[in-house]
């Protein structure tokens, strides 16, 4: 796959994830990962790049038309009611740290970006928060990819092919436990 097309994926990945798809950019930083030769920081950049102009969309949505925003939202797979509500009370309680701290409960970024404006969390503190909030988890998860690719690759003599099976049983798993979890 050529660069160009990676970081166009990249990019539109996070987008999508930040307004109204459901599967994490994360899956595919991980796929490109699985390939020692692929740079995975560009690409790392142009899917925050996405996911934030996603986040100032929703968050401008839900200034605009709160209602509609939250209801579409909701509608999201594994996003519900209770999630929407717990989501409104950690931006009341804790402000602009619920969005950095939301990933690491399996809470969505679009229902923080949605809710934010509501929060009164002004653009700027949510577009620099969210750039470090996603930064982050892309960063992490995706060495953390990259590492165990190189670690099946070396040490256990897995093939690339068995690498993408190992990623595609791991990230099947996520998700079944996740919807599992979160079911709407």
């Amino acid at each position: 796959m050529k660069c160009r097309t990676r970081k166009f994926l990249s990019s539109g990945w996070g987008f999508a994830e930040a307004t109204l798809f459901f599967i994490l950019p994360d899956l595919l930083l991980s796929y490109f990962a699985l390939d020692k030769k692929v740079k995975l920081l560009p690409l790392i950049l142009w899917a925050l790049l996405g996911a934030v102009a996603g986040g100032v969309v929703m968050y401008y949505w839900g200034f605009m038309s709160p209602m509609i925003a939250w209801s579409w939202v909701e509608s999201v797979p594994a996003i519900d009611i209770e999630l929407m509500n717990r989501v409104e009370e950690q931006l009341k309680q804790l402000g602009v740290v619920s969005v950095i701290l939301g990933p690491f409960q399996g809470l969505p970024y679009k229902t923080y970006a949605v809710q934010a404006s509501s929060a009164d969390i002004g653009i700027l503190v949510f577009v620099i928060t969210s750039c470090v909030a996603r930064l982050f988890r892309f960063l992490l998860i995706a060495y953390i990819a990259r590492g165990i690719s190189l670690l099946l690759m070396a040490y256990f003599k897995i093939t690339r092919r068995g690498t993408v099976l190992v990623w595609a049983t791991v990230w099947s798993a996520v998700y079944t436990l996740y919807f599992l979890h979160f079911p709407s």
